[in-house]
């Protein structure tokens, strides 16, 4: 699969899910994505630079369109810490020192870390929505409630594509009335 290919595929993929996520500006999209899965190689095997600007340049625009901040999950290497704008952060927030590479903490998260105006890097954030590309596990960063969202990809290169939208808690019971907007449709009535 060519790099354009993989862009193209990239943006289908995060237009689709943006359509229907409801998120607003200010929020936060979480990108785990395994280059060599891509490649179709092993998970942490053949992080590929190229591969990751390619998935990089097919997400952005969309993001930057909505006022979105990306969150770059790391590889294991790092505990799936993530990369972000300082810009993203709460006041008070903590952040770690570490500087992503290739092999440690790999090419998208790098990629992303060289793309950034001020990148920080954070053990925690709740995001509302994500994309999960080569099995990389995002769900310890999207907010409690996820719903994943089919999109018409399935698979970025070689590797699996699993997406996902947030919305509030249910709290209540029987007699609790709930707002249809926050939920993204999920009531059942």
């Amino acid at each position: 699969m060519s790099y354009e290919e993989i862009q193209v595929l990239s943006a289908q993929a995060v237009g689709e899910l943006l359509a229907v996520a409801r998120t607003e500006p200010g929020d936060i999209f979480v990108v785990g994505c395994s280059t060599s899965e891509i490649g179709g190689f092993r998970i942490g095997k053949e992080s590929n630079a190229e591969i990751a600007k390619a998935v990089y340049s097919g997400i952005m625009p969309a993001l930057r369109e909505r006022g979105l901040f990306l969150a770059a999950q790391c590889c294991e290497h790092l505990n799936r810490a993530l990369i972000v704008e300082k810009a993203a952060l709460l006041p008070g927030a903590e952040i770690c020192n570490v500087v992503p590479q290739l092999h440690a903490g790999g090419a998208f998260a790098t990629t992303a870390y060289e793309n950034c105006e001020r990148p920080v890097a954070v053990e925690h954030l709740r995001a509302a929505a994500g994309m999960d590309i080569g099995d990389t596990l995002i769900g310890m960063h999207l907010r409690d409630v996820a719903v994943p969202v089919r999109v018409s990809v399935k698979k970025i290169g070689a590797a699996n594509l699993v997406c996902a939208r947030t919305r509030p808690k249910f709290v209540g019971g029987a007699r609790a009335v709930y707002d249809d907007a926050l939920s993204g449709g999920d009531i059942k009535r």
